[in-house]
């Protein structure tokens, strides 16, 4: 697999833009090639961000999102209606202002739905990316096309938390109890599944995860350091804005934006 490209913008708001420019241009790509692209959606501050720069660009309309396929990389297990919800956040920011095929957005199941018990959840997950997953793609879930991930201050990546036993597991989705952070019981693609697209981009923003970004880079091991393991098997992306990128080694090679 290639080496990470780094590209550090101004600001969470220049990186936000930035990432919604890329996306569209990817997207768009990807239909004129006659594909119908898997996008890994994430949550948190800097994703809402990149959401609602989509939801306001008017570059949006050259995307048909009736052939987007959209997928979830962790959900928090909390009720349908619950603000904690990833898929909430990306349904109030962007996805209930554009014109997707209901059958193609694929939530992450929630507290009230007909499985109750996570793990039961977690095998829903799985069963409903098996079914979606094609022959080329070599494996029980699609291979991703753009698969988007943030980084919490202690290294984690969707939820998949430093040396906790989710980091182990060989399935593809995976119900996380005992989150050290809140709510404590969570869904999360594993490991396998976030190795498993073609191109990986963590978008990530705030001094306080420079510290995760610098051990992330520097070789730190993927039990400690999470976010050390996604790579894309023809990208990987780290876009960061000034503050996440603050404590990279400087003979690391980037690409500085203005």
């Amino acid at each position: 697999m290639p080496d990470p490209t780094l590209l550090v913008h101004r600001n969470a708001d220049v990186l936000a833009e930035a990432v919604c420019a890329r996306l569209l241009t990817r997207l768009v790509d990807l239909q004129a090639a006659g594909r119908t692209p898997h996008w890994v959606l994430t949550g948190g501050t800097i994703a809402d961000k990149v959401y609602r720069a989509l939801a306001r660009s008017d570059a949006k309309h050259a995307v048909d999102w009736s052939r987007v396929e959209f997928w979830w990389g962790d959900e928090r297990f909390v009720p349908s209606d619950d603000d904690d919800r990833n898929e909430l956040q990306a349904r109030r920011a962007f996805l209930d202002g554009i014109a997707v095929e209901a059958s193609l957005v694929h939530p992450m199941p929630a507290q009230d739905s007909a499985d109750a018990d996570p793990d039961e959840a977690a095998e829903t997950y799985a069963a409903e990316l098996a079914a979606a997953a094609a022959p080329e793609d070599h494996d029980v879930l699609p291979l991703f096309d753009v698969l988007m991930l943030g980084v919490g201050p202690d290294g984690h990546v969707a939820s998949l938390f430093p040396e906790r036993p989710a980091l182990y597991d060989d399935r593809v989705v995976v119900a996380v109890r005992g989150a050290p952070k809140p709510p404590p019981t969570r869904l999360s693609l594993t490991m396998r599944a976030l190795q498993h697209a073609r191109e990986v981009w963590f978008v990530v923003s705030g001094e306080d995860k420079a510290g995760a970004v610098r051990m992330a880079l520097s070789g730190g091991g993927v039990v400690q350091v999470p976010a050390a393991g996604p790579r894309g098997r023809v990208r990987t992306l780290w876009l960061l804005d000034k503050a996440a990128a603050s404590q990279l080694p400087a003979g690391l090679s980037r690409i500085a934006s203005p």
